[in-house]
């Protein structure tokens, strides 16, 4: 007998069963695939849950699906993670009959409509984590270590349209991490990947828009130091000159996009680098050097954090 399933509302996957295999025994054969026990495991078809003790034949007779020749039984179920220990969403603290269990060691649980949120946010902070192994990925949200989840069609929970995001995020950082780099050209974002030691890049034509600049200032290409990088005159080297308009006008410009900064930003603890927060949790990562941290006491992420100004 051949089972077309749907872990979790993901993408469809072959179990092959006998046609006297019970309800139970499927759950068995998808939980070892997926890591999940069988009794935290809810099968429906049509609408309709399979008690664990049916066999497979027996519900798929009553429901008229039994085909009239030898061939295989196709038929499409959806199996989806359940509650069975009546343990609290971690986010929400209800206790939700459906949710999805993080791979942490304490087994955490978090309620769809709670796990959808955290998506969302981490999504639009850009604070998923990238894993050589795993893929683009989010943690526990209490923050628990070993925790990525590893079935990553979960994050289909998004829609397709954040779903899309969240695949073109995790290529873009994918690409960076080896080295490769986007196209700084308004609208283009192309993904390239120059090589090696070379400081003039081209955008390819055939995928972007044919920019060439440097790779390190990202400007126009061009000879000799960055002038963007160059760092300001003292103020005894300045002496006896005359500052123009243009110039001065570029510097109170300067100022106050340093004040912006200022007022708008916090210092990542770790690295000092500026973060802002434009919506979401407090939850935060730093775009640098990745470090977790909350936004509304300045130190490192930790459940304390999650329970007492997680959406505060």
């Amino acid at each position: 007998m051949i089972l077309f399933v749907r872990y979790n509302l993901g993408p469809g996957e072959v179990v092959e069963l006998q046609e006297e295999a019970s309800v139970s025994e499927l759950k068995e054969a998808v939980g070892c695939q997926h890591g999940v026990r069988p009794q935290e495991l809810k099968v429906l078809f049509a609408g309709r849950e399979l008690q664990s003790t049916a066999t497979l034949q027996e519900f798929f007779m009553k429901c008229a699906s039994h085909p009239t020749s030898d061939d295989d039984l196709s038929v499409a179920l959806d199996l989806i993670m359940t509650n069975t220990r009546d343990v609290p969403c971690i986010a929400c603290t209800d206790v939700m009959e459906v949710v999805v269990v993080f791979p942490c060691s304490q087994r955490h649980v978090v309620c769809l409509d709670c796990f959808t949120r955290y998506c969302e946010t981490r999504l639009n902070e850009r604070q998923f984590v990238h894993d050589a192994v795993i893929g683009y990925s989010l943690p526990c949200a209490a923050s628990c270590d070993d925790s990525l989840i590893k079935e990553l069609h979960h994050f289909r929970v998004l829609g397709d349209e954040q779903y899309g995001r969240y695949l073109q995020y995790g290529a873009e950082e994918c690409l960076l991490r080896i080295g490769g780099l986007m196209c700084p050209s308004p609208g283009c974002g192309a993904g390239l990947l120059p090589a090696d030691g070379s400081r003039r890049v081209e955008c390819d034509r055939q995928v972007g828009c044919g920019l060439i600049f440097c790779r390190d200032c990202r400007e126009p290409y061009h000879e000799g130091v960055c002038q963007t990088l160059t760092a300001p005159p003292t103020v005894e080297a300045s002496q006896g000159f005359v500052v123009g308009e243009d110039a001065s006008l570029r510097g109170m410009w300067d100022r106050s996009s340093m004040l912006l900064i200022q007022e708008s930003t916090k210092p990542c603890p770790q690295c000092s680098v500026p973060v802002e927060k434009n919506g979401g949790c407090m939850h935060m990562q730093c775009p640098l050097c990745r470090a977790e941290w909350c936004w509304s006491c300045g130190r490192p992420w930790s459940p304390q954090c999650m329970e007492n100004h997680w959406f505060t």
